[in-house]
């Protein structure tokens, strides 16, 4: 049984919205459309084309964003306010007036209720092993990893995946496995993991 399912760039979609593009990595249930807002869990990656724009209204969902290229101001409104450069993040509420000033490139991990998560960079130089680390308050594990910049080969036991800048490998379930990232680049590869508790 595989354990790793790839999502190569060419396979995914990218849709418009008010301040720039969306391309969706990853949602969960794998069937279900964003705009049904029934989803446990959704990875996207944009665009904001706008020097200055207005977050869209998504009420019970917690949201987590990591700017990937440029330099993003965000103000939530009687929240707080927060200046995030290349692989800073922020985490905020979708009901929240939440404005952002500044064109970038972002990650953005969306947690419906009853789920958990978080997002951090890699910086591959050589190889690195992740433990097995579930939260047993919750029944399902899935990881996601997300390439940047590089190209890496990413395996379980005897299974091993090629991926490159724009691919995806999700990971599910994994009962006690370890995921082994080894950098197959002539410089270090950048990469964003997620890792989703529900």
């Amino acid at each position: 049984m595989s354990h790793i399912k790839i999502i190569k760039k060419e396979e995914l979609s990218t849709s418009k919205w008010s301040g720039g593009t969306t391309t969706q990595l990853y949602i969960y249930p794998e069937n279900e459309l964003y705009e049904n807002r029934n989803f446990k869990f959704r990875i996207s990656s944009a665009k904001v084309d706008l020097e200055e724009s207005t977050f869209t209204k998504l009420s019970n969902i917690k949201r987590k964003i990591m700017i990937l290229d440029g330099k993003l101001k965000l103000v939530h409104e009687n929240h707080h306010e927060i200046t995030l450069e290349k692989f800073d993040q922020d985490t905020f509420y979708g009901d929240w007036n939440t404005k952002s000033y500044g064109k970038v490139t972002d990650f953005n991990l969306m947690l419906n209720k009853n789920t958990d998560g978080i997002i951090e960079h890699i910086n591959l130089e050589n190889e690195i092993t992740i433990d097995y680390d579930n939260n047993y308050k919750y029944d399902n594990l899935t990881e996601v990893f997300y390439i940047v910049k590089g190209k890496i080969n990413i395996s379980i036991n005897d299974e091993s995946e090629f991926l490159k800048d724009g691919d995806a490998a999700i990971i599910k379930n994994r009962d006690k496995l370890n995921i082994k990232l080894e950098n197959n680049d002539t410089f270090n590869s950048h990469i964003i993991r997620t890792k989703v508790n529900y």
